[in-house]
This record gives structure tokens, C-alpha cells and sequence, in this order.
């Protein structure tokens, strides 16, 4: 029997998308987590009530760091300055914005060593689940293809060929996410 090549890509390419998925979504996480220093990736998640609409703090206004420990935020529309306020109270974030009437201040208290090594622990929790999850689409992936080769649709050599293939993109995959770990790990850990 004649192998199914377009059959074989599309189980290919959804793996490869779901790895890339998985690490790009690791990677916005880990950029939203505190590390010490003003982070404008902390408020991606928040959004402002803008006349009926939730949107991002970033387009209903400029966000900007001032002096390394605080960031100011200028909303376009001073009117907005209240409903800024009360997203960011809402968001959960761990920081107390500050209200002076034109822009809304939020500075970033110093960490202590103690809550740097919590960071640290999380950010590597956070990595194993994307590595966790990577294993798991791995898993998906080579399953379907076992059935493949099972069924007779593909040759056991021509299903090695493809297993080894997948074994490569998943270690360039978890190298990244430990890479990326490693990078968030000393910044949270530099004073």
C-alpha cells in the first residue's frame, strides 16, 4: 500500500504548530512575570473598559518606564484615568496604582531574595509544563503515525525516519524553553 504523504504532513505540521504554540505561549508568560524592574509586559493582560469595550491598557494610551523601578501610564483620554485605575486594581498584578489626575504611577517595590527564589521556582514549574506539554503532543503525534504503520499505510522504516524527524524538532523545542528559563532565571536573580 502507497504511503499517504498529505496524510503524513498534516499530522507533521499540527504537531510542529502545537509546538510553537506551546512555546510562544511560555514565552508571553514569562515576560509578564515580575522581576524587580518596571516591565510594561505586566500589564498585557489588563484591560480597560473603553466605552463598552475591553482593550489592552497599551492602546488606550502610552506606557512608559521611568527610573527602572516605576512605570507611568498616560491614558489619550484623561476620562479614562478612573477606569484605568480600577482595571489595573482588578487585574490582580500585586502593584497599587497611584492616581495624580494626568497619569496613573506604578512603582515596582524591590524584591526580596526570598521572593526572587518563589519567582525563580515558578518560572520553573512554568517550563516543565510547557516541556510537559510538548512531550504530550510528541506522544499524540507518534501515536497517530504507530497507527499509520500499523495499518500497513506506512513501511517501519519510513515511520523511523519520521520518529527521528519529530525527536529533533521536540529537543530544539525544550531547548528553547530552557533557554528561555535560564534567561528569566538571571534576570529575576540580578539586583
Amino acid at each position: 500500500m502507497a504511503l499517504d504523504q498529505e496524510k503524513v504532513e498534516t499530522i507533521i505540521m499540527d504537531a510542529e504548530e502545537k509546538f510553537e504554540k506551546t512555546l510562544s505561549v511560555f514565552r508571553e508568560d514569562i515576560m509578564q512575570m515580575r522581576a524587580g524592574r518596571a516591565n510594561p509586559h505586566v500589564l498585557d493582560k489588563v484591560k480597560v473598559d473603553y466605552y463598552g469595550t475591553p482593550s489592552p491598557i497599551n492602546q488606550v494610551g502610552n506606557i512608559s518606564v521611568q527610573d527602572g523601578q516605576s512605570l507611568v501610564i498616560s491614558p489619550w483620554d484623561k476620562s479614562l484615568l478612573k477606569a484605568v485605575e480600577k482595571a489595573i486594581l482588578v487585574s490582580n498584578i500585586g502593584i497599587t496604582p497611584t492616581n495624580d489626575g494626568n497619569v496613573i504611577r506604578l512603582v515596582f517595590p524591590t524584591l526580596t531574595e526570598e521572593r526572587r527564589k518563589e519567582i525563580v521556582k515558578q518560572v520553573k514549574k512554568m517550563g516543565e509544563d510547557a516541556k510537559v506539554a510538548v512531550r504530550n503532543v510528541r506522544r499524540d503525534c507518534l501515536d497517530s503515525l504507530k497507527k499509520m504503520n500499523k495499518n500497513k499505510e506506512m513501511t517501519d522504516d519510513e515511520y523511523a525516519n519520521y520518529e527521528t524527524d519529530i525527536e529533533k524538532t521536540v529537543n530544539k523545542t525544550v531547548e528553547s524553553i530552557d533557554k528561555l528559563t535560564q534567561e528569566k532565571e538571571k534576570e529575576i536573580l540580578t539586583i
